[in-house]
């Protein structure tokens, strides 16, 4: 087990916080906890953490406002995803203006899609940047001190929690996981009453086409 850890700790401090800053860039809630749980457990640093998981999601934000305002109108031509949350994205932009630019990596399903969205609106791209950067700092924080807590956590009722690392890391995929198939289940109820219209619309056409 000694072995194992040795060997972890010195791929993480070489490959670690790219891993970390690729991850933020796409989406990054689960890795971010997982290496805020690593830095409690002395692979990583939790200071470079929080620095390198404000980065990749200030500049994947950036990247995805700047896509949408170039190239915007030909991804949602292109890509079905992006135009099926066209309306409902519009609709938050619409509830809480540009509110929505901080919110954006909070909001499960539309983490990249948001600031695409935005960056198709009329949004200055200044203000989107203060909040950007306002909103990639706090999540930052908030998501890899979790994982640094929970760790911090369970060094309360563990007397030697290296002994138990690994049992602790499978704990915390474990919440992951199911905070995550808690999601997608609820996102799929949310559109079921849809699908059930489509099917529907569908075995209509379908009896009026053997009618004819």
């Amino acid at each position: 087990m000694a072995y194992i850890q040795q060997h972890l700790k010195e791929y993480l401090e070489l490959h670690g916080y790219w891993i970390l800053f690729v991850g933020t860039f796409l989406e990054g809630e689960a890795i971010l906890i997982m290496a805020g749980f690593l830095a409690f457990g002395g692979y990583l640093h939790i200071t470079g953490v929080i620095f390198t998981a404000f980065a990749g999601s200030f500049l994947g934000d950036q990247f995805y406002f700047y896509l949408g305002r170039f190239k915007g109108k030909g991804l949602l031509r292109r890509f079905h995803s992006i135009a099926r949350k066209f309306r409902e994205a519009l609709r938050l932009i619409e509830k809480y203006g540009a509110l929505v630019a901080f919110i954006s990596r909070y909001t499960y399903g539309f983490r990249i899609v948001l600031p695409i969205i935005l960056g198709i609106t009329t949004l200055p791209a200044r203000t989107f940047l203060w909040i950007n950067l306002i909103s990639a700092l706090s999540w930052a924080i908030v998501f890899s001190l979790a994982g640094y807590l929970f760790g911090k956590s369970a060094s309360l009722f563990l007397d030697d929690v290296g002994k138990y690392e690994h049992y602790l890391m499978l704990t915390l995929l474990g919440v992951i996981m199911t905070i995550w198939l808690a999601h997608l289940y609820h996102a799929w109820k949310l559109k079921k009453p849809a699908r059930e219209r489509l099917a529907r619309m569908r075995a209509l056409k379908a009896l009026r086409g053997n009618k004819t």
